[in-house]
């Protein structure tokens, strides 16, 4: 009767493979034999919720126990549910078809702020209580987690938990936890709110905002009984937790439709916008005997023609060179392509791409983020013009006659000097590539995203540059370049509400739901956004997007997610801060100098580099396909 329905459905959505859930090597549990039912949600399309990877590997975690069935559930799209508000259909996981309501817990991935009214809208569809204190002990555990869970605080009054760090250390605890908590709710959150929990789980209830007459946060004190701190959690060892060896392979084509491969997580280069580089620290590499054997198992088992090094800054993984050689020698010949998704602005990283993509070739990206040296010394993105000048040229000697270059305006301390110097690279790169390969024609593509200051960065306390001054910057460049390249930038508006929700505390709670209310879904999709809602919504809650987003904060200003430690300490990033402000650069501690930001000596676990011998040709041996 249930697929009946969900059938009746299918025929009148565009997409319809997006809500089957059959796919090959998906996992199809017995809910009778398990003792915990867990629903893994992510707040946006099928096609972008099955790319991530951290879906795939919790997937992987949750399955791999006996006692639990973990099944997926992505936000459906407007036509979907539209249709499911008119026949009352409720929000079903796609490997049983049963309601998500009917789940012992619902995780949720944050990936970014622009999806938070997809958590309202999943929720809503699934019978859940939007708010967490509406909820009995008929309803699932509502826990998130993601990058933007380092601030849930305007997300804080619709999540029952809240948890920080690698999530295959936490997903384990949490259902130990629920399952020696008889699934009692309320026994489960307190004992994660108590001083003895482990590391990561934050239960918002746990603590009340105190605001001082001018709005600002007086403080997040813990209720008692409370921890007044909740630090994040931290995988050791990457190996501990293996890639899947047989991930689901979608009905449809998706953003990345391919074999992910983490050879490492953390960075130390020290972006100072880059909220990554910093929550993901410290660096933990895979070894390279278990990235090859994962290589080959999904491989076989996937059917994938594409293998992606993944890593914040994969030319920095050790053993690069060793993995790319062995991957290319085992799989290339049978048509399956090496990529590298980051690649670093240095002729090394350009010559190791022209290795691994001798299978297929794509084009070349590169983030030099801002226009002149000064203002890269500024965000410590530790790159001269030659620097990409060079790596530039080494890709068109190597045949390469497409780049793409990322971009960033509203830098701190940005003129319109460091916004018209963007245009004077792209023309340079332009004349580098008719120099090299006269008669070919140059694809050019220039990117340019708005900062949104982000929690736990040395730019936390800077206000996002103002819309109008954006809009401005945008106009300045499109005059400057040339109109051979390919000019593309973020919707400023959207980047707007991105910053107040980023930088938001709970009294934001009100304007997400009276957003969502008024039709508010998919903010990220151009298409869906809509600005006049959410104004509308900030109106009536009597609070201003500019105040959160464009506001610069006194470094003695208590901030909404002070209470949740990252391990980067706050003295390190206002050293960062003032050193930005100065345009003095900070090494990267893997090669140089410690930066003492803190997270290794707070969690005792230092940078893990890739352990094992390699061949002399710095090879290493391939298991059996």
């Amino acid at each position: 009767m249930v697929f009946a329905a969900r059938e009746r459905l299918l025929a009148k959505v565009a997409k319809p493979a997006r809500y089957l859930g059959d796919e090959h090597n998906s996992i199809h549990k017995d809910h009778s034999a398990v003792a915990v039912r867990f629903a893994l949600g992510f707040p946006d399309v099928y096609e972008v919720g099955m790319s991530h990877l951290g879906l795939r590997l919790l997937y992987d975690v949750l399955n791999r126990r006996q006692d639990t069935a973990c099944e997926r559930v992505f936000a459906p799209w407007p036509d979907m549910g539209a249709l499911m508000v008119q026949t009352g259909t409720r929000l079903w996981a796609l490997e049983s078809g049963r309601p998500v309501c009917e789940f012992d817990i619902l995780g949720l991935s944050l990936q970014h702020e622009l999806n938070f009214t997809n958590v309202l809208l999943m929720l809503d569809l699934a019978g859940i209580p939007l708010r967490s204190r509406d909820r009995g002990p008929e309803h699932p555990l509502v826990v998130a987690g993601g990058p933007a869970a380092f601030n849930p605080e305007p997300l804080a009054e619709f999540l029952d938990l809240v948890v920080i760090g690698d999530g295959e250390v936490t997903v384990g605890q949490l259902v130990d936890r629920w399952l020696a908590c008889g699934g009692d709710r309320r026994a489960l959150l307190r004992e994660l709110a108590g001083p003895g929990a482990p590391d990561g789980f934050y239960v918002p209830a746990a603590f009340e905002p105190e605001y001082m007459a001018g709005g600002t946060l007086a403080g997040v004190p813990a209720r008692p009984g409370a921890r007044s701190t909740v630090r994040k959690a931290v995988l050791a060892d990457l190996d501990e937790s293996p890639s899947p060896d047989a991930p689901v392979v979608p009905f449809l084509d998706v953003v990345h439709d391919r074999i992910t491969l983490e050879i490492c997580r953390g960075c130390t280069r020290g972006c100072r916008f880059c909220q990554a580089g910093m929550i993901y620290r410290p660096v933990r590499e895979r070894s390279l005997e278990q990235l090859l054997e994962s290589a080959s198992k999904q491989v076989r088992s996937t059917g994938h023609d594409e293998i992606s090094l993944a890593s914040l800054s994969a030319a920095d993984y050790s053993r690069i060179s060793g993995l790319a050689q062995s991957l290319v020698t085992a799989y290339g010949q049978r048509g399956v392509g090496i990529s590298l998704p980051s690649l670093r602005t240095d002729s090394f990283s350009v010559a190791l791409a022209g290795e691994i993509q001798k299978v297929r070739k794509s084009g070349l990206t590169f983030a030099p983020e801002a226009g002149t040296e000064r203002l890269r010394r500024v965000i410590n993105k530790n790159v001269t013009d030659q620097d990409l000048f060079s790596a530039v040229s080494t890709a068109f000697a190597l045949g390469w006659d497409s780049v793409k270059l990322y971009f960033m305006l509203g830098l701190p301390t940005e003129t319109d000097e460091d916004v018209l110097a963007i245009a004077r690279l792209a023309e340079e790169v332009w004349s580098l590539h008719r120099r090299a390969r006269p008669g070919r024609g140059l694809r050019l593509a220039v990117s340019c995203a708005t900062l949104v200051p982000k929690a736990h960065t040395p730019f936390q306390w800077d206000g996002q540059t103002p819309r109008e001054e954006v809009i401005r910057r945008q106009g300045l460049l499109r005059g400057a370049m040339g109109r051979k390249v390919k000019l593309s930038w973020h919707d400023p508006d959207q980047s707007c509400l991105e910053a107040a929700l980023a930088r938001g505390d709970r009294r934001l709670a009100g304007v997400i739901e009276r957003a969502y209310r008024l039709g508010c879904r998919f903010d990220a999709w151009d298409e869906e956004f809509r600005l006049d809602a959410w104004l509308e919504a900030f109106v009536a809650e009597g609070l201003d997007p500019a105040w959160y987003a464009n506001r610069e904060r006194a470094t003695d200003e208590v901030l909404p997610w002070d209470h949740l430690d990252s391990g980067v300490t706050k003295e390190y990033l206002l050293r960062e801060r003032e050193a930005a402000l100065r345009g003095l650069s900070t090494a990267d501690c893997r090669s140089g100098t410690c930066s003492d930001c803190g997270v290794c000596a707070t969690f005792g676990v230092e940078t893990r580099l890739a352990p094992g011998p390699a061949r002399e040709d710095g090879a290493a041996g391939v298991p059996p396909v």
